[in-house]
């Protein structure tokens, strides 16, 4: 039986290039989307199609309520999570500390943060030994921002992907020797339609040529590593961020 993945915000970019390389490689996979039905259905079509098996679940990971009817479906129509990919996340806005609103803060920090407490909690409740599982891989997509504070304006976004990268260590902490492993991925400058909102491909140009290797990254990149963090190949590799950006 194919070990079942399930990847949030999953319809395009960094997460569209998971679900395809994890069909490819075998899993049967669960395309999570907020809104955008079209892509999300597209993609699960592509990868029939490639020979793979893929479902498209709406949920709002924002939603703890959302979050666990995501994955009761997920038990439904695929069997129980192997591996959980935290991808989803937004920018929803460049703006100064100076000019912060409550409601941008929290739409931020309930998807970017929020949302991926609550899949992870739904996806140890059948990882854990302690629950009667088997062991799974729960990686958290966070961001270099986490680093280097982020671009202009962008210090919500920032400080959310550094709340990811504390809260998978803790994690880590708390489920490794429960068979779970839990680990954090932090992409650089990649090559993804989140861009649009501070300059798309004009911002990519000014920032490629401060990347060591020149250039930003793919989609594909991720995926790639993404995918071997789940394998057995990264079985030993547990409580760290791998940094995929380029030297930056």
């Amino acid at each position: 039986m194919s070990k079942v993945m399930v990847i949030t915000g999953a319809g395009r970019g960094i997460g569209a290039s998971i679900a395809r390389l994890a069909a490819a490689r075998g899993y049967a996979v669960c395309v999570n989307y907020a809104a955008d039905s079209t892509s999300a259905n597209a993609l699960v079509g592509d990868i029939e199609r490639a020979g793979g098996r893929a479902i498209a679940i709406r949920a709002d990971v924002s939603s703890s309520d959302a979050c666990t009817a995501l994955f009761k479906e997920v038990d439904e129509r695929l069997g129980r999570v192997d591996v959980l990919v935290n991808n989803a996340g937004m920018i929803s806005g460049q703006c100064r500390a100076d000019s912060m609103t409550p409601a941008l803060l929290e739409r931020m920090f309930a998807v970017n943060v929020f949302g991926v407490f609550y899949c992870t909690r739904e996806a140890l409740r059948r990882m854990s030994t302690k629950h009667g599982g088997a062991g799974g891989v729960i990686i958290h997509v966070s961001s270099a921002a986490a680093r280097h504070g982020g671009l202009p304006e962008e210090s919500h976004y920032a400080a959310t992907k550094g709340a990811l990268d504390s809260m998978m260590l803790g994690q880590a902490k708390e489920v490794g020797n429960e068979g779970v492993r839990v680990v954090s991925v932090r992409p650089g400058l990649i090559t993804t339609e989140m861009h649009e909102i501070h300059g798309g491909a004009e911002l990519i140009r000014k920032v490629a040529p401060s990347i060591p290797l020149g250039r930003p990254g793919a989609p594909e990149e991720i995926a790639q590593t993404v995918v071997w963090l789940a394998s057995d190949a990264a079985s030993y590799i547990h409580g760290t961020t791998i940094d995929v950006t380029g030297g930056r």
